[in-house]
């Protein structure tokens, strides 16, 4: 099996950076070595390991061809560089689906480093700090619940 995207990109495996998904993983059989911090030295497992599980997506020829069509490009003619857009998107497709079978239920999706910042907002608020709206109150000319800036040059 090969996985088009992985093949594009080094992968960093381990320590060392390889180009290779296929060796980026060792079997659950052999005994996983670790360093002074619990860190296994060699990967416990590989996308390609965990892919090669799931059922690979058939898309046929009139589907890729509307595909382009779709996307305002012309197809290649049906030969090596056809079959190879073919299965990179099939393996693709195979990774979408494995994702969408993802058990999400009593995940709470959070916004981007709102839980970063919680105990920096928290102290904050602990602290008295204001925040948003009440600092208008320090400003010297607002209008409508914004700051109002006075500029030399005209519009």
């Amino acid at each position: 099996m090969s996985l088009g995207i992985l093949r594009r990109y080094p992968i960093l495996c381990s320590t060392q950076l390889i180009s290779s998904p296929h060796r980026c993983y060792s079997s659950s059989t052999k005994a996983n070595t670790t360093d002074d911090y619990g860190i296994p030295l060699r990967p416990t497992w590989s996308v390609t390991e965990l892919l090669s599980s799931y059922p690979t997506p058939k898309l046929s020829n009139a589907t890729l061809d509307r595909l382009y069509e779709l996307s305002a490009l012309l197809p290649p003619k049906e030969t090596k560089e056809y079959d190879s857009v073919k299965e990179n998107l099939e393996e693709m497709i195979r990774l979408v689906e494995a994702v969408r079978l993802v058990d999400t239920s009593g995940v709470i999706p959070a916004g981007r480093g709102e839980k970063e910042d919680a105990d920096r907002v928290l102290s904050e608020v602990a602290e008295g700090g204001e925040r948003g709206q009440e600092l208008l109150k320090h400003a010297t000319n607002t209008k409508d619940g914004f700051y109002l800036v006075d500029a030399e040059r005209k519009r």
